[in-house]
Formats: C-alpha cells, structure tokens, sequence
C-alpha cells in the first residue's frame, strides 16, 4: 500500500485571480502585469512530479465539494453567501487582497473538501500521510472575509470535520507560511482542543498580527504559539524553532492528528517574504513532523498547500516535503540546494526572538494541560 496520499484537481488550476494591480487602491495608473497568486506556481509542482514518475508513488485521492454546512463551521452563512453570488456573476474580492473570478465559489469548496478527502483517507487507514495541492490558499480566510489571496479556511474547516468524529480529540496546526496564519488562528483562539502554531516573518502580513503575545483567550489561552522571527532567517533559525519549540510543543499536547499550513514562501526566491529557506530546510521540517507524528498519533499528518509565489523555486520546495511524507526518491535534484551559506546559520537576533517566543509559550501550555489533567 501506498502510504502517502496526493489531493489534485486540474480545476484548482481554474480560480482567477486577475492581474496585480487588482489588490491595490488603483485602476488603470500603472501597467498591469501577473498577480503573484496565480496557477503557475503549483502547476510547475505537479508537472515537476509528472515528469519524474514521481505522482505514481503516491496514492491519489479524488477531492470533493466541501458542503455548505462544512463550510459554516468556520465561515459566517452571509459571507459564504457572497461569495457564492459574486461568483456566480463577474467575481470580486473576497475581502482585503483577496480577488476571484467567475466559479471560484465552487473551486474554493473543491479545495476545502480536498483536505477534508485527505484526513478522511488518514483516519479511514487507507494511508499515513498526505499532501493535499490545492488552490485557493486559506489559511488567512476569517470568518466573515477573505484576505490574503484565500476564500475559505481550508485546514480550519478540515480541522472542525475531523473533531466530530469520535477517535479525534486533538489537532494540532503547524503553519510555516511567511505569513501569519490568522484565520486559521481566529477560527480556534478560544479553543483547548487546537494547538495552532504559527512561524512567520515578524510584521509582514496581516499587519500587526502574529506576536507572542497572542496567546489564545478563555479556555484556548495558551493554545495558540507564535514564534515571529525576524527578516533574513535561514535554515538555522528555523531548525533552532523546531527544536526549541514546536517539537517539544506538540509532545506536551499529544494531538490525535496534526496538520500542516504549507506556505513555500519562505524560499529565499520568493517575491513576498525576505526569508532564505531551501528545499532541504523544508524537507528538514517536514522530517521533523513525520517523526513527531509517528512518536504522538500513528503517523496522521496531512499537509496542506497554502502560499508560495517563486514559480521556479516552489516545485523544489514542495517535492522535498512530499520525499519526507513518502520515504519516496524523486530523483529532482535541486540546483539552488549547494548555495547554502553562512547566512543560513542561526543568527544571534534569531535565537534572541526563538527564546522570547519559548519563554512566552511553552510554560503557560504546560501548565494549561497540567490544569486540565
């Protein structure tokens, strides 16, 4: 049996994003050019995959349309609503930076019911991981807004669907996207049975979001860790922030399953970050999980695409993430991976803002589980 599952559907490839100038308080000023959300970067991914033969190893798993009522579980029914109207006439935005096209509506419920398809397939025992490739990203969706370039809140509402069933109790969300994962966070800020933590560029997006005094509120306080770190991180940083804190996080929580928010765009190629990752700092981190996940839950981690907008660097990233979840070789070899230089070390300001993080975190976790036991 295949043991890692692959969420795909060419219409993901379909939502409209319309050109760059379409995010900004402008019309018709300056000369367009491509919206940085736009099908070309996960596209490359799942042709790199093609062409390496390396799609066939995975199993593939056939997404479906999220239902309304899933969907209400995070998002309010008048904002689903608008959505669905807007989509079905010309589009528009879904809130702040984030527009969309005629039949987005049914795409952003493909890709919710992606995620979903593939948690359902861990939990049913088909396979032990997945990576679900889906698009519109969500994971700064709120519940009555889009932002960000995302819909719906794809991982948050796969998170609700799974809870309901009787042999899940606990999520953990792990967001390394150089954003911070606000939606996802907001959909759970007051809630025990989620751990979401968050890796992100310090004050980039959604402004003045995402510090580590963002903690959760009522009975989730403690249950939400962010660790904002600052411009220029390499691998190093991020290493020392697994290590410091997200691992022996998740050991304190012991969740029945954990999810991933998979922004590539940390790279050191992408447009809308000033981080230095590598495909090999991901496959690191995507190691890590796979490691944590086996040690915590029988191996249930689902990864889910989020942002990432360096069309040629991003099919590297993601492919070294999906040979961590398949134990498969792909046979890319990544030609920007021997670039990686003393920069990529941890700094003396990263580890500063790593331990400010697990100062601020880890004991009031601790001692919210110890409470609750």
């Amino acid at each position: 049996m295949k043991s890692t599952g692959f969420v795909w559907h060419e219409k993901y490839m379909w939502h409209d994003t319309g050109n760059a100038l379409g995010v900004l308080p402008v019309s018709g000023d300056f000369q367009p050019w491509t919206h940085f959300e736009n099908p070309e970067t996960k596209r490359r991914l799942k042709n790199l995959m093609d062409a390496y033969g390396f799609t066939e190893k995975l199993q593939s798993i056939e997404p479906f349309s999220a239902s309304v009522e899933q969907i209400c579980r995070v998002h309010t029914a008048q904002y689903v609503e608008r959505i669905k109207q807007l989509s079905a006439d010309k589009g528009g935005n879904a809130g702040e930076s984030a527009p969309f096209g005629p039949g987005s509506y049914e795409i952003a419920l493909l890709a919710a019911g992606g995620v979903i398809a593939a948690g359902n397939a861990i939990l049913d025992g088909d396979i032990k991981n997945a990576y679900a490739l889906v698009r519109p990203c969500g994971h700064h969706a709120e519940a009555d807004r889009g932002r960000g370039f995302c819909i719906f809140s794809n991982v948050a509402v796969a998170a609700k669907e799974f809870l309901l069933r009787d042999d899940i109790n606990k999520i953990a969300v792990v967001d390394w996207d150089v954003h911070h994962g606000n939606g996802t966070v907001s959909a759970f800020y007051d809630d025990p049975s989620v751990l979401t933590i968050s890796l992100h560029e310090d004050s980039l997006y959604p402004y003045n979001t995402g510090t580590i005094n963002e903690k959760g509120e009522g009975a989730g306080e403690g249950f939400n860790i962010n660790i904002p770190l600052p411009p220029g991180c390499g691998g190093g940083a991020y290493k020392q922030s697994f290590e410091s804190i997200v691992i022996p996080a998740l050991k304190l929580f012991k969740p029945d399953m954990i999810l991933v928010a998979n922004g590539l765009d940390a790279s050191t190629w992408d447009p809308l970050g000033h981080m230095m990752l590598l495909s090999n700092h991901y496959c690191h981190m995507a190691t890590e999980l796979v490691s944590a996940a086996e040690l915590l839950c029988d191996g249930r981690l689902l990864i889910c695409h989020e942002g990432g907008y360096s069309a040629g660097y991003v099919p590297f990233c993601g492919i070294a993430i999906m040979e961590a979840l398949s134990g498969e070789d792909s046979g890319v070899i990544d030609p920007f991976g021997k670039y990686e230089n003393q920069w990529h070390d941890l700094q003396p300001n990263q580890q500063a803002a790593i331990d400010a993080a697990r100062e601020s975190s880890l004991e009031l976790l601790g001692a919210k589980l110890n409470s609750a036991a």
